[in-house]
């Protein structure tokens, strides 16, 4: 019995979640064997800010993605966006990054969001991170090459680069490029400069909050005085080595690259052993963390109405009454 269209994806829609399911367990279990050893060496205070500040994270990332999407003609509450952000990252623990865009896709077409649009912001999400990532990342670099006469000139370079790579003419037009690159129809305006910064706004701040939570937990486990060059290590080499995981698509969420890059940055500054046990913690907190913001964003939209009814085609633009327009369509 052939199988309509219809039910194809719906097959896939549950073989992705069973996939994503399994993928999250494989990387809790696999934390708390790692990470329970050094649990006890935290005090209750230090993690409860620790998780805290990773909590906030991912909710500072989702409202800049939230921008570029509302921007490009698809705003969102706060509710449904939670839920399909959230929810979509999970797919970051299958390797190859693509997963969590296309799971957003999926939702977001529930909403009456196009794929094209959402599949478009997901993606710039992900460049913008990695390029926020990696500038402020960038001082610690020196630190993990042993080369530290490199400091100050590579900054300013690197600064100057990524603002002509986010300059919003530059980004629009890469887009385009893309969009024809896979045979896929224009957007319907471009990106507005406004919603680019607001987004980098939003992104670096999730990066400081996340290198923030580092530094609670290594000045406790550690037993070291927040010095600058404590806090530079642990800001800058958390967004450095998270860049690094980032881009090891083979690695779910850059499982064991992040951690051990991370480890040799702070191994500068504190004993390896100590180093490695920060690393571990904080993999368990941003693991445990995903879950429960994903929780969350389902349970938030569910409470919309909005993640089990059918999917809503989005509102069709009225034609003008003369002929005119390029074709394309949301």
């Amino acid at each position: 019995m052939r199988l309509g269209r219809r039910s194809i994806l719906a097959l896939l829609r549950l073989l992705l979640m069973a996939l994503v399911v399994t993928a999250v367990v494989v990387a809790l279990v696999t934390s708390w064997e790692d990470v329970s050893p050094y649990l006890g060496a935290i005090s209750p205070g230090p993690l409860a800010l620790a998780f805290l500040l990773t909590l906030i994270a991912p909710y500072a990332t989702m409202l800049g993605w939230r921008t570029m999407l509302a921007d490009l003609g698809s705003p969102l509450r706060q509710a449904p966006a939670a839920g399909v952000f959230f929810v979509g990252q999970l797919g970051k623990y299958v390797p190859g990054s693509i997963w969590a865009v296309i799971a957003q896709a999926e939702m977001g077409s529930r909403l009456g969001v196009p794929r094209r649009r959402v599949g478009v912001v997901g993606l710039l999400a992900i460049a913008l991170a990695l390029l926020t990532g990696g500038v402020i990342g960038l001082p610690a670099l020196p630190v993990l090459l042993g080369r530290t006469e490199l400091g100050g000139s590579a900054v300013v370079l690197v600064v100057v680069l990524l603002a002509v790579a986010c300059y919003p003419p530059f980004v629009n037009a890469g887009i385009r490029r893309g969009l024809r690159l896979v045979r896929r129809q224009p957007l319907e305006h471009d990106l507005g400069g406004r919603s680019v910064l607001l987004t980098l706004v939003w992104f670096t701040f999730a990066w400081f909050v996340s290198g923030s939570a580092v530094l609670v937990v290594a000045t406790d486990i550690a037993g070291l005085a927040p010095t600058r060059q404590v806090v530079l290590m642990c800001i800058c080499g958390f967004a450095l080595s998270a860049a690094f995981g980032m881009i090891s698509v083979l690695f779910p969420a850059g499982f064991g690259i992040r951690d051990g890059v991370l480890a040799l940055i702070l191994a500068t500054s504190m004993p390896l052993a100590a180093a490695a046990a920060v690393a571990v913690v904080i993999r368990f907190l941003t693991i445990g963390v995903d879950v429960l913001v994903a929780a969350g964003g389902w349970a938030w939209g569910r409470r919309h109405d909005l993640l089990d009814s059918a999917p809503v085609p989005p509102t069709p633009t009225p034609a003008p009454s003369p002929p005119a327009g390029n074709g394309a369509g949301p």
